[in-house]
């Protein structure tokens, strides 16, 4: 079809990415694929896979090592927006596409690269946050999707991946779709598409069983600066080691599992399993500190903002004017957050249980009902008359009426 004479392939190793390979250059006229693999704590063997593209037919195959920016850069904010999307799903995989985005991007232009391409089909939400993250990061980049177009069944495609060397897969391949990242793993597909159907014990990986968990509770304390995660017990970690930690001393005690029913962007409804033990705990735990740290009347109009915030997020509008500007809000409110959350972990429970900050606005001589307390109880009669009044006016005139 010759839409572009080099391309920049996002990368996974399967059979889709890698049958892309040659589909693009024997379908579509592509003189060069390069492919592009992101390592964000996925746990595969990159080698290997960076091996498959070239055996492929890629004439490059890059791997890039984003793990620290991935949590400093898209996890952190998210964090400080307490982002859930339709307040259950943290957000764990939808946060790594504008960074692989912002990878094909770079790439790109440093190979000089007229195209970038990815593997999504037609069904899904990744297709919209890659080709919208790309438009926004680079509007002259054209967005090539092989496998939204191309019509072949899984078996057609492996098929025609064999006619050019790429083997197909030597096991019969799981029923589920997963994904995995440093922040969780996300399930689907197979036997959970029947929503009344309970998820098997062996599709959690990051999570213990709740029979298999300790059976004394576990303490941990996580440190926040300015709402950015920066300790636990006290010991200053990078961000990279904090969330793997946690994810391991959370998982082991069963928290961070989500069964949805979940609005994809398309516009259909998909049962949605989710690990994303540190994720949940720090979004837990970070809210919680505002609570002690943020006026009434912030904390109420964030949460508006924190729904709007995940929405963009989940609809891949990651870089856009909107977000840009709910991030100014969102980093004025987190100055003052700093502090400690103590969380208690047992039997697939995380609670906070205390918390303590620099800039607490909790006020003991005003909150307590001891002989300390040093509120004027005196001028709650008038402030309960002048704040009534409207109530009162309008039921007399009910009354009247």
């Amino acid at each position: 079809m010759g839409r572009a004479e080099k391309v920049i392939l996002a990368y996974s190793g399967g059979v889709d990415t890698s049958v892309c390979i040659p589909y693009l250059k024997h379908e579509w006229g592509v003189k060069e694929v390069i492919t592009l693999a992101a390592d964000l704590g996925q746990g595969d063997e990159l080698e290997p896979i960076r091996q498959k593209a070239l055996d492929s037919g890629a004439s490059a195959s890059l791997v890039a090592d984003a793990k620290a920016e991935f949590i400093r850069n898209y996890a952190f904010p998210a964090i400080q927006a307490n982002a859930l999307y339709e307040n259950r799903y943290p957000l764990s995989t939808a946060l790594a596409r504008p960074l692989i985005a912002k990878l094909l991007v770079d790439a790109a232009a440093e190979y000089g690269a007229d195209a970038v391409a990815h593997g999504c089909t037609g069904k899904g939400n990744d297709q919209v946050r890659f080709d919208v993250a790309i438009a926004a990061l680079n509007p002259n980049l054209k967005v090539l999707a092989p496998a939204r177009e191309w019509g072949m069944s899984r078996e057609e495609t492996i098929a025609y991946g064999e006619r050019f060397g790429i083997p197909a897969p030597v096991k019969k391949s799981s029923p589920y779709s997963i994904d995995r990242n440093l922040l969780g793993r996300s399930i689907e597909a197979g036997p959970l598409e029947d929503p009344w159907t309970e998820p098997l014990e062996e599709i959690y990986l990051m999570t213990q069983a709740i029979e298999n968990t300790p059976n004394s509770p576990e303490y941990v304390d996580i440190g926040f600066e300015a709402g950015i995660p920066v300790s636990l017990d006290g010991r200053s970690l990078d961000p990279v080691t904090l969330v793997s930690e946690l994810n391991e001393r959370v998982g082991r005690h069963g928290f961070g599992r989500i069964d949805m029913i979940e609005n994809r962007l398309v516009g259909i409804k998909s049962r949605e399993i989710y690990e994303a033990p540190a994720l949940l705990v720090l979004i837990d735990a970070h809210r919680d500190l505002e609570s002690l740290t943020l006026t009434a009347d912030v904390t109420q109009y964030k949460r508006g903002i924190e729904e709007t915030y995940s929405r963009l997020l989940y609809n891949g509008l990651w870089y856009s004017p909107l977000k840009e500007a709910l991030d100014a809000f969102i980093q004025q409110t987190q100055k003052r957050v700093t502090g400690t959350v103590r969380v208690k972990l047992f039997k697939g429970t995380a609670r906070v249980v205390g918390r303590q900050s620099p800039y607490s606005l909790y006020t003991p001589d005003l909150a307590t009902y001891g002989a300390e307390d040093q509120f004027d109880h005196k001028a709650a009669e008038g402030f309960i008359y002048v704040w009534g009044l409207p109530t009162r006016v309008w039921a007399e005139k009910l009354r009247q009426g």
